[in-house]
């Protein structure tokens, strides 16, 4: 397989393993709201969420998870040069973060099964924004490579980041002035 074939099923799979890391914390949100409703919401809501978590997991999640790993080794295993440039150690750095991710939401994905919570709602809003800031640290090394300073990137993903715990922050109080 050439190349481009491979970049772009890498891409593909990016995209639906993203797809599904932001779904599966949406639905461990509202699969813990569900765990705070009284019989028979409790039940009927928490069994369609671990029907849902369990398809999307194991269906879309996890098999896009290792083929975007497969393709991603292929692309390096044809072009071992990029081991060599400071943006691929770094971006490298965030895609380990991001499987590190993966699998603590498959920790907390085991304990919903079980209807154990350990985070609250709002805890878990604020979990589903590591994701997001790790696709956009990747997407600007991978495309901007070596056109921007570190320290600019940096200022720029902490800034980032920043701006989402705000809006977790005005959503929440939104949310609660709405009840």
């Amino acid at each position: 397989m050439d190349y481009l074939h491979l970049k772009a099923l890498h891409i593909i799979f990016i995209v639906t393993w993203f797809a599904g890391l932001f779904y599966i914390v949406r639905l461990f949100i509202y699969h813990t709201e569900a765990l705070a409703l009284d019989e028979p919401k409790k039940s009927i809501l928490s069994d369609q969420f671990s029907i849902m978590s369990k398809r999307l997991w194991f269906g879309i999640t996890w098999p896009s998870a290792i083929i975007t790993l497969v393709f991603g080794g292929l692309l390096l295993y044809q072009q071992p040069g990029w081991l060599e440039m400071p943006f691929m150690h770094i971006k490298l750095t965030f895609v380990a973060l991001l499987y590190a991710y993966h699998f603590s939401c498959h920790y907390l994905y085991k304990k919903l099964q079980k209807e154990e919570t350990k985070y609250s709602s709002n805890q878990l809003r604020i979990w589903n924004e590591v994701a997001t800031i790790i696709l956009v640290a990747v997407v600007f090394l991978i495309v901007v490579k070596n056109q921007i300073s570190w320290i600019w990137g940096i200022i720029g993903i902490f800034l980032f980041a920043f701006v989402l715990m705000l809006a977790i922050r005005v959503y929440k109080r939104l949310r609660e002035n709405n009840q």
